[in-house]
């Protein structure tokens, strides 16, 4: 049943897949986490129990509810490696390095099965993970493997009656909350959950069938929607040590699609508009309204902003996930590229839990495996090549996230050969892209690796360092907002680092003129914002420039970036975007204030600009174009040379 009829897929069965996948992804990240501690224990002959008792819990919840969705080869491949487990549970095989390749091989293909029932693609084969997996778990140890201690757990009473419980989904039990998830839990609270499985009714009808051992009163399985009779002996078989089925999403919680979320939002992104219209509304009405009463609607909206942020803070928190979800599955990654290239790597991590938007986290996770896969494979040496430099033989890859205001900043570090801008120049020209200096700074040298068609990959120029992919990297950062930076030293190593917004939907915005037309500025590229009299102005080699904290800033005009018709007056405003040696001056003729700005994306390829992120609305049904800072930041640096 890998491939059930979608004829026979109603409503509630959809809903259920929905819930399945993300309880799969909740118990693989558990999986991952504790993978990550086994792995320190392989040979040691002493396992830590709670581990491998957390492990085996996860597993066994898999094949449950893979079997209720009919995905069988997820079902076997987690029995098998649940089997495994247990032999580790009870002492009879030693955790090998070859036991661990087998268990983290079938934890990776566990994964690529889940996902291609979710897109609809063919189920992988499992037959010699499986294989592998007999192998090691038939393997006997030379002396029995010691767990450390784990509390003592009830087990279920050898008299307890099975139960054949049936539960049909209707629209009216939905409503109050009685679904099957719901009927799961109660369930184990009542008993052990022997089996479950879906099973297809009359016109695709579906309902769902568990077997459950319990003590409780017959009363006790009364409920809306269930129908029990005693379950057939031959049906219900008990495996050794089974654990009830659990759920790792706790009661109190509950899971809510994404989608649903960006709905709220969009109402949320109406709201900010229309607050924002009725304060422009106020300011008219100031001129005519009694002054106690004109108070009076100020406050009242005021209050109403101030509410109106709270939700939109709420329902952010709702959408954050803790970005080491992604730094977790890094790990496999790089532990595999080691064990295929032969090198030692360290991998340290920090700042996981740093919060980001789920959205940002989906279209992040191609791009920042690039780079971990990059560090891996190019930058990082061999342990032969790292001694012969005086370098430890272990390989160091670091993966960290901070915040910064509304933004969350991502560096994935290594200390290994650093890229040789010479060697990068050659293979440039050589592919026919034109570049003039041979000296080039971080900032062209990321240009130049992420030119599309420009790649290191062939075995001759492998020691160029990156290229694989990263135009794919950087437009994808673009994309939603942020901005990538590059630092690296020949013989030291490179650091990739990602800035982006915490939430793409809703943000705090510069409201700019520039012969009067208007632009929205976000506020979290802005680091200072002050006037500057037009004289005190010099030029210098083209460019303008002004003194700024003691050094030189360069001015990058907004009307000379759009090609405005504009004459300069007796003073300007000067916004400072970028880090301390790339900040520039975005000059503009006056700032209008700040605004809750709601970002929508401008899709037509046609009206797509260079220095444009999108487009917004501030109530008086005008749009205002919402400003590219990494993109102007780039005009600004290219203007320079």
């Amino acid at each position: 049943m890998d491939n059930p009829n979608p004829d026979n897929r109603g409503e509630f069965f959809d809903q259920f897949l929905d819930d399945y996948y993300a309880e799969c992804d909740e118990h693989l990240i558990s999986i991952r986490r504790s993978l990550v501690t086994l792995e320190d224990e392989v040979d040691a002959g002493t396992l830590d129990r709670t581990v491998l008792d957390n492990l085996f819990r996860s597993f066994h919840t898999l094949k449950g509810i893979s079997g209720m969705v009919g995905l069988s080869a997820a079902e076997q491949l987690a029995h098998h490696l649940e089997s495994y487990l247990r032999e580790l549970r009870e002492g009879t095989v030693l955790l090998s390095e070859s036991g661990f390749e087998a268990l983290s091989a079938g934890v990776s293909l566990l994964e690529g099965v889940i996902n291609a029932r979710r897109n609809d693609q063919p189920i992988p084969t499992i037959d010699e993970t499986v294989a592998r997996l007999q192998a090691i778990a038939s393997e006997s140890s030379p002396s029995k493997v010691e767990t450390t201690p784990r509390p003592e757990t009830s087990q279920s009473d050898a008299t307890a009656t099975q139960w054949l419980v049936e539960f049909t989904p209707t629209a009216e039990l939905a409503e109050r909350g009685v679904n099957v998830n719901s009927v799961r839990s109660r369930l184990q609270e009542l008993g052990e959950l022997i089996q479950a499985k879906p099973v297809v009714k009359g016109a695709g009808e579906i309902a769902f069938e568990f077997i459950v051992a319990t003590n409780a009163d017959k009363t006790d399985l009364e409920a809306d929607g269930l129908t029990f009779k005693p379950a057939p002996v031959e049906s219900a078989p008990r495996a050794k040590e089974i654990q009830s089925v659990a759920t790792i999403a706790p009661a109190s919680v509950i899971r809510v699609d994404l989608e649903r979320l960006d709905e709220l939002m969009r109402i949320i992104g109406e709201l900010v508009i229309s607050r924002t219209r009725l304060e422009d509304q106020l300011t008219e009405l100031k001129r005519v309204t009694p002054p106690a009463l004109w108070r009076s609607l100020q406050e009242t909206s005021l209050s109403m902003g101030r509410q109106l942020r709270a939700l939109r803070e709420s329902v952010m928190r709702v959408r954050l996930v803790q970005i080491g979800e992604i730094f977790e599955r890094m790990t496999f990654v790089v532990r595999d590229l080691a064990r295929e290239s032969g090198k030692k790597i360290i991998v340290q991590l920090s700042g996981g839990e740093t919060e980001i938007d789920k959205f940002l986290v989906e279209r992040m996770m191609d791009p920042l495996m690039h780079l971990v896969r990059n560090a891996v494979s190019h930058g990082l040496e061999t342990v032969a090549e790292r001694e012969a430099q005086g370098k430890r033989s272990e390989g160091l890859l670091s993966l960290s996230a901070t915040t910064a205001g509304e933004m969350i900043v991502i560096r994935i570090a290594d200390d290994g050969r650093g890229i040789d801008r010479n060697l990068v120049l050659d293979r440039a020209r050589a592919r026919g892209i034109s570049h003039d200096n041979t000296d080039i700074d971080d900032a062209a040298l990321l240009d130049l690796i992420a030119t599309p068609g420009f790649s290191t990959r062939d075995e001759a120029d492998r020691e160029s360092g990156r290229g694989v992919g990263m135009d794919v990297v950087k437009k994808a950062t673009q994309e939603l907002g942020g901005r990538i930076a590059l630092a690296t030293k020949l013989g030291e190593g490179t650091t990739f680092t990602i800035e982006l917004p915490l939430t793409l939907a809703i943000a705090e915005a510069l409201i700019v003129s520039v012969d009067g037309q208007r632009f929205a500025v976000p506020q979290s590229g802005v680091r200072e914002v002050f006037e500057v009299e037009s004289a005190s102005t010099k030029v210098l080699e083209n460019n303008e420039i002004i003194s700024y904290r003691g050094k030189v800033l360069p001015l990058l005009r907004l009307a000379r970036v759009f090609e405005l018709n504009h004459e300069r007056g007796e003073k300007f405003h000067v916004l400072v975007i970028g880090e301390e040696t790339n900040a520039v001056g975005l000059a503009v003729d006056r700032i209008i204030g700040q605004r809750e700005i709601v970002v929508r994306a401008i899709k037509d390829p046609i009206a797509q600009s260079k220095g444009i992120a999108g487009a917004t609305e501030l109530g008086d049904q005008r749009v205002v174009l919402i400003l590219d800072i990494g993109a102007l930041r780039e005009f600004a640096m290219h203007a320079r040379h």
